[in-house]
């Protein structure tokens, strides 16, 4: 298959592209992964250097983690269908060549506004690239094969995703914080290129048109969320109150607008779709404990032990590890037993957050932290590989658009309760608040194991029944 060709999906099926051009899709995917992960916990450390440079600060500042993570839960959703219509390959490549025109931007920012404003702009190049690369994987790999290429993906992004706070502040102490975002340029382009290569594939089974008001009302209901997840532990209750009524609505208007559309932006079946809903749902959590884990752990070494960044960042490379390497072996989980697999996650990461809170050895607490790195990164690669193997491939940027909304918004709920760990003057850990969160998410982490796993037995009773009947 050429460059320019296109593989199609839908009725009548699909056509695998040759090696070459399911590796180009994998590089590519690789790459955008890696720097919107670096992005999302790079600059963590280097608040404090950005307030000093732009000469701004108090609750400014926050904006700047703020803006990039509620425009990328925002727009998910939306990006991954027009992917499914327009063309996988198009989007990722405008994808990748917004987010590192505005990485451009960010590095030569003179003001917050106008890092803040760029930074929005990253986030729409990081919701069309993750919902987008991973429904293009879906299509361009055997089902055989795109587990496994879903996990290497995810386990380099699980890279940045674990040493992101110590790469950003290695770079912001030694350089500036601006070449975090110059690191993003020529990876972005990199990732374009080779997005460029690969095969082109889109939705052949639905007419390309777009539900735009239903378009318009996802986004709207979703950004509405996000504020009130980011901005309500902040405001007055009625504020706050208010902004949970007027997300609501807005939710149930997305509803009652998909439903009577004849081409629905998302296909309200895809959450009868109880494997797929199970998936998510455990995601959700294991991305929540994974954002408490990468805040609590580093400040903690740095906190409790007083440990510099770099000797915390060094301590921190086991778990790093861990975590990217789950990657790629979460691939090879079956799609049958994904939910129990998660289940299984889930406890151990409630153990280990536990364990944690009652380690007074540094080389204990960096063990089971360790381990603690090797199950949440299954947990989050499991989520998106293995909703991927239980939905059909032309709705995938559809399905993995809606995934990925769902777990970039709750994990605003782990970015709020890591708030608390935080020392703002010292940027290190409360030991006695990180305590408290590490053993609130535990608890969160346990009571979804707790649903799935009657979920899973209920349904295994319903299929027995059902093979029962049939054979009667």
């Amino acid at each position: 298959m050429s460059k320019g060709a296109t593989l199609r999906d839908g009725v009548g099926g699909a056509t695998t592209p040759p090696f070459a051009t399911r590796r180009w899709a994998l590089l590519a995917m690789s790459v955008g992964v890696f720097c919107i992960q670096l992005d999302s916990f790079g600059l963590n450390l280097a608040l404090p250097q950005i307030g000093r440079d732009l000469h701004a600060g108090g609750d400014g500042l926050q904006w700047v983690i703020s803006a990039y993570l509620l425009s990328t839960g925002t727009l998910m959703l939306g990006a991954g269908r027009l992917g499914d219509l327009f063309g996988r390959r198009r989007l990722l490549v405008a994808g990748l060549a917004v987010f590192g025109a505005a990485s451009l931007i960010c590095a030569l920012a003179p003001t917050l506004p106008v890092l803040v404003g760029a930074r929005v702009a990253q986030g729409a190049g990081a919701a069309m690239i993750m919902p987008v690369g991973l429904s293009l994987l879906t299509n361009v790999y055997p089902a055989e094969l795109r587990g496994r290429a879903t996990g290497w993906a995810l386990g380099i992004g699980g890279i940045a995703t674990a040493c992101g706070p110590f790469i950003g502040g290695a770079l912001t102490e030694s350089v500036s914080w601006r070449a975090v975002f110059w690191l993003n340029v020529p990876l972005a382009v990199l990732g374009a290129v080779c997005a460029s290569r690969t095969a082109e594939s889109y939705d052949t089974s639905a007419p390309r048109s777009v539900d735009w008001s239903g378009l318009a009302g996802a986004t709207a209901a979703l950004a509405a969320l996000c504020v009130v997840i980011d901005r309500g532990p902040r405001w007055p209750w009625p504020a706050a109150l208010t902004g949970v009524t007027v997300a609501a609505a807005l939710l149930i208007l997305f509803v009652r607008r998909e439903r009577a559309a004849a081409h629905p932006l998302v296909e309200l079946s895809l959450f009868r779709n109880g494997p797929y809903m199970a998936l998510t749902l455990a995601g959700a959590a294991a991305n929540t404990t994974t954002v408490m884990f990468l805040f609590v752990v580093p400040l903690t070494l740095q906190g409790q032990w007083d440990l510099s960044v770099v000797l915390a960042g060094t301590m921190f490379l086991a778990p790093a590890l861990a975590m990217a390497l789950a990657g790629p072996l979460a691939g090879r989980v079956p799609p049958w037993a994904a939910v129990r697999l998660m289940v299984g996650c889930l406890c151990g990461g409630a153990l280990v957050l536990a364990c944690l809170t009652r380690t007074s050895s540094l080389t204990l607490y960096v063990a089971v932290a360790t381990v603690g790195g090797a199950v949440l990164g299954a947990a989050n690669s499991l989520t998106l590989i293995a909703t991927q193997a239980v939905i059909r491939p032309e709705r995938a940027g559809e399905a993995s658009g809606v995934t990925k909304t769902v777990i970039t918004v709750t994990a605003g709920l782990g970015v709020g309760l890591a708030g608390a760990v935080t020392d703002q003057d010292r940027g290190v850990g409360s030991e006695a608040a990180a305590d408290t969160a590490l053993l609130i998410t535990a608890s969160g982490c346990l009571a979804v194991c707790v649903v799935l796993a009657v979920w899973s037995r209920l349904r295994e009773g319903m299929v027995r029944a059902e093979s029962g009947e049939s054979e009667g």
